[in-house]
């Protein structure tokens, strides 16, 4: 299960890296959704996958005896994912007010800061 989940993590990473280099903005949106998911999972993976086990250790316990799963990375995954959505949110909006006022979302149309005479 580790292995499938390595590739996937590997393949969001890849085709989040590849979105982003291209020249449209809606792209380079869902390359980072791409990549954030990516590390999101990379985060999960490498807490440990344990099956059936909860992340909470009884309080009559003082030494522990079988496997659990680690708590950390979950609450840092659902951080990410809270920020991440406020963050492609903003791009989302910024996106949709560039296309408004520019008439476009190509980078290379979008780099220059002077208006040309025609």
């Amino acid at each position: 299960m580790e292995i499938i989940l390595a590739i996937i993590v590997g393949l969001l990473y890849a085709s989040g890296i590849y979105l982003m280099l291209r020249r449209s903005l809606v792209k380079l949106v869902v390359g980072l959704v791409l990549l954030g998911n990516g590390v999101n999972l990379l985060i999960f993976l490498l807490g440990g996958l344990v099956r059936g086990k909860p992340p909470i250790i009884p309080a009559m316990d003082r030494v522990l005896g079988e496997i659990y799963a680690d708590p950390v990375p979950q609450a840092l995954i659902l951080t990410a994912i809270v920020i991440s959505f406020g963050m492609q949110s903003f791009a989302i909006v910024l996106i949709k007010r560039t296309y408004i006022v520019l008439g476009t979302d190509d980078m290379d149309e979008i780099h220059t800061t002077e208006e040309e005479d025609d």
